[in-house]
């Protein structure tokens, strides 16, 4: 019920510019849930289990989590506070969700601003031992927002994402899945002519499925977004996917 965890932000990660992205995505979401009212947040969101209340309410824990990162403490207490937070503040009315969620965000924009070129090259601890530098932090805020957007079903959709982010999401997805054990080897070709790899490496005689399609498409299957909808394969079926 989240999104998938950044495997990195990759080389080109520019802290400054994903901040500034991050804000653009946020303001995005900000003025989507203002035009929703209580009762809209008790509806189901595209997420199994969970309600558009439950979406927003981790997206606030979520900002609150990475400012902890950002401070040297644990991400989150423990896995099972996490899910407790967000089952608690799930219910509240707009008001207090959209206080909640434009305050944590402003919380963690203003302890990403203070960061000095340094200190973005630290690394940190993200859950589950999972660490990373910090300048790969507003991107992975970023996924959360854009993805959750999606997740809220209020109109945004995959397409609507920006193609800057669907391209960088692309790639990060697959080096996500690159190596592991429980994905056979895959070749993506992209319709703007890229080609991606992920899975396990091939053994002797064993060829990669072709999974071909647009970005939207690519990251809607590899997030679990979608079922493999718009996309071709030399397979039968789409190669399976691991949850997230």
């Amino acid at each position: 019920m989240t999104v998938p965890a950044a495997g990195s932000a990759g080389p080109a990660a520019d802290p400054v510019a994903d901040t500034a992205a991050l804000r653009e995505s946020t303001d995005r979401l900000l003025a989507a849930v203002r035009k929703l009212d209580d009762a809209a947040l008790a509806v189901p969101s595209k997420l199994p289990g969970w309600t558009r209340g439950h979406v927003l309410a981790h997206l606030a824990r979520n900002a609150d989590a990475l400012v902890n990162v950002l401070a040297g403490r644990p991400m989150y207490l423990s896995a099972e506070a996490r899910e407790a937070d967000i089952e608690r503040d799930a219910p509240r009315p707009l008001a207090a969700q959209l206080e909640d969620l434009s305050g944590s965000a402003a919380r963690l924009d203003e302890a990403m601003a203070r960061l000095t070129g340094e200190q973005w090259g630290a690394t940190v601890e993200l859950r589950n031992g999972v660490t990373d530098l910090a300048s790969s932090l507003p991107f992975r805020r970023r996924i959360e927002i854009e993805l959750h957007h999606v997740d809220l079903g209020v109109g945004y959709g995959l397409a609507d994402m920006p193609a800057s982010f669907t391209d960088r999401e692309l790639e990060n997805m697959a080096r996500r899945f690159a190596g592991h054990p429980g994905v056979e080897p895959v070749e993506m070709r992209v319709e703007d002519g890229r080609v991606l790899r992920t899975g396990r490496a091939a053994g002797q005689g064993e060829p990669a499925v072709t999974v071909a399609g647009s970005p939207t498409a690519l990251v809607g299957w590899l997030t679990g977004r979608t079922d493999g909808a718009g996309l071709t394969a030399s397979a039968a079926d789409l190669p399976a996917l691991p949850p997230l």
